[in-house]
């Protein structure tokens, strides 16, 4: 049923204002949780994983590795440099320690993303669709991480809004954007190649390459490939950032790895964890094809379909997968289009429902003692 045409439409405000609502009840529930086992919430959000990398490089720069016991180095040089650097530019202004700084970095950044994620979805499917949309992205199953000193609402700030200057036609603010992103995260490729894909296209269709075209084009690669060089210069090898990342069990092995765990999972003690992960996996591909048959606009698709490959075909831990495929907001809507058909009397119980899903099980994830 359609929403009533009485009322004024949803903006961004409301957005927003939903978006925070429900990291906050994730917040709550963390909290609360923390509280009864004893732990302190705040360091589990600031203090962990590789929060830890990102805050000893922006206190003391790059060149910290630790040794495992197999013999394999971690080298810091896996980390990209956009984060420590803000950490550290805000705690020398605000004068707080860099770990809360992260913290603060990635809050703020939360928001900026969910805007961004806003502005896509009303731009492809209205202003209702673009408010759940935005909501939706804050109860993900991993939005956990969200809330915690970490790249991702950085890197889906950056992206939500070079896909809407890619929509709007903004060609330099989409490169200059997509640089951003580069700085941020590895999977920026994904980015860039939206970028491009779309530029090649519209050329194509036009007959024509704008100046402006161009020049965004140009300019999306170079956060990434700037941090690819630097490691090089560093290093002294032209491959050496990718060595680094295959030392963190981090290399493209086009799937392989992945479809050994799903393997081990069907053969092992317990079959059933196995046919889970095919479950997920098909809903995955499913949902890829919900976005195709929407007919998303082509730098969207391309941007989700390149961060589900580029989360896929690595060789990582496949607890962080999830994670890994979280920037990738528009799988979200078409479940946001059919949500914002409904009445709010509908609609809010659901998205509530989602919040206190998602917050108990990011609470069950970060008292634990696995990384997210």
């Amino acid at each position: 049923m359609s929403p009533r045409t009485d009322r004024p439409p949803p903006s961004a405000v409301t957005a927003l204002w939903g978006y925070a609502a429900v990291r906050a009840v994730g917040l709550v529930i963390l909290a609360v949780a923390a509280a009864v086992a004893g732990e302190d919430a705040l360091h589990r959000l600031k203090g962990r994983w590789d929060s830890v990398w990102y805050v000893r490089i922006a206190e003391h720069g790059y060149g910290h590795e630790v040794t495992l016991p197999d013999g394999s180095v971690h080298s810091d040089l896996a980390f990209f440099p956009l984060l420590p650097a803000l950490e550290r530019g805000l705690s020398e202004v605000a004068r707080i320690d860099a770990a809360t700084a992260g913290l603060v970095v990635s809050w703020a950044a939360s928001l900026a993303a969910a805007w961004g994620i806003y502005a896509v979805g009303e731009r492809v499917a209205g202003r209702r669709a673009g408010v759940v949309l935005a909501v939706l992205w804050g109860v993900y199953p991993t939005a956990f991480v969200q809330s915690m000193a970490y790249t991702e609402t950085l890197f889906t700030a950056f992206a939500a809004w070079s896909l809407y200057a890619v929509l709007r036609g903004r060609w330099i603010w989409a490169g200059v954007l997509c640089a951003g992103a580069g700085l941020t995260r590895p999977s920026a490729a994904a980015l860039v190649a939206a970028v491009g894909v779309t530029a090649l296209v519209t050329a194509v269709r036009e007959r024509r390459v704008p100046v402006r075209m161009a020049a965004g084009v140009l300019l999306a690669p170079l956060g990434w490939l700037g941090y690819v060089v630097f490691v090089a210069l560093r290093r002294g090898s032209a491959t050496a950032y990718f060595e680094v990342q295959a030392a963190w069990g981090n290399s493209v092995d086009g799937g392989v790895a992945l479809a050994r765990f799903v393997w081990r999972n069907l053969t092992g003690p317990v079959p059933l964890a196995g046919v889970g992960l095919c479950a997920a996996l098909a809903l995955v591909g499913w949902v890829v094809w919900l976005c195709v048959r929407q007919r998303q606009p082509l730098p969207v698709l391309v941007y989700t379909v390149g961060i589900v490959v580029v989360s896929l075909v690595g060789a990582a831990y496949f607890g962080s997968r999830p994670r890994l495929m979280m920037p990738a907001f528009p799988l979200l809507l078409p479940a946001a289009v059919a949500l914002a058909r409904l009445r709010d009397r509908t609609v809010v119980p659901v998205l509530a429902g989602l919040a206190a899903a998602s917050g108990a099980y990011g609470a069950f994830t970060l008292l634990g003692a696995g990384p997210p």
